[in-house]
């Protein structure tokens, strides 16, 4: 179980596979177990490397002063860690804000951006009564007791799920830490990455779910499609949100492609 530690806080990461490397950053409420139908698939082709960001997983939690720069040092330490050069960073929803910023600011590490049914941040993508919306659902669900404590995200699949997806998720979000998801979603209301898009130089694939309705194709979607200069947009059929388990055959045939064009 590989790890690093940056400024105390540990990150711990799953590696498989060999090949140039594919690393996955997962979304609020869950781990490094969401890209298990990915790791799997991809590691014949590809060093898949999944990390349990700050505050989620086997990982430490985080303090309430970590900013978003803080998850994005922190994910640069795992990439450095895997000591292959520059890598496929592919970011799923708020783990797609988190691979921007890593962007940002590590831009020499990064090969190509696969930016799935992701955000510029809550404020940089969606309506404002939109975002004051979500804060109060994360606030209201941050306020349970703690022993009932059971977050969930409305809106992540496009049909009802298998009953795998739902084990797999239940289990994700009964070791969600609610003072660690304080701290993330107010980083991602907070978060507007506008200025960021139109700077990014390399290959970056924009992989949707048509039906999502957490970032929706119309809005979000196009909005990195105009504003991103290299960006190449793929959109999946009848999915939704959380595409890679709705669809893994299609969502991993689209990875595979685009990583191999551009290794």
């Amino acid at each position: 179980m590989p790890a690093v530690r940056v400024d105390g806080i540990e990150v711990v990461y799953d590696r498989v596979g060999q090949g140039p490397p594919l690393v996955l950053a997962h979304g609020a409420t869950t781990d490094a177990r969401l890209f298990r139908g990915q790791t799997e698939d991809l590691a014949g082709e590809f060093t898949v490397v999944a990390w349990d960001e700050p505050g989620a997983g086997r990982s430490s939690d985080v303090p309430l002063s970590f900013t978003l720069a803080d998850y994005a040092r922190c994910l640069a330490a795992v990439v450095e860690d895997v000591d292959l050069g520059p890598a496929h960073v592919l970011g799923l929803s708020w783990g797609g804000t988190v691979v921007l910023e890593l962007y940002r600011h590590h831009a020499e590490l990064v090969r190509t951006l696969l930016l799935v049914d992701t955000y510029a941040g809550w404020k940089g993508s969606l309506p404002a009564a939109d975002v004051r919306a979500r804060v109060e659902g994360a606030e209201r669900m941050l306020a349970v007791p703690a022993e009932v404590f059971a977050p969930t995200m409305p809106g992540l699949f496009a049909e009802q799920p298998s009953a795998e997806a739902v084990r797999l998720l239940s289990v994700m979000s009964a070791d969600a830490r609610a003072r660690s998801m304080r701290t993330e979603l107010t980083v991602m209301a907070e978060a507007d990455q506008r200025d960021l898009l139109p700077k990014i130089e390399v290959p970056t694939l924009l992989l949707w779910g048509e039906l999502d309705a957490r970032s929706p194709v119309e809005t979000v979607a196009r909005q990195f499609l105009e504003a991103v200069p290299r960006a190449t947009l793929v959109v999946l059929p009848g999915v939704g949100h959380l595409s890679n388990i709705e669809a893994p055959e299609p969502f991993n045939r689209t990875v595979r492609e685009f990583c191999r064009a551009h290794s």
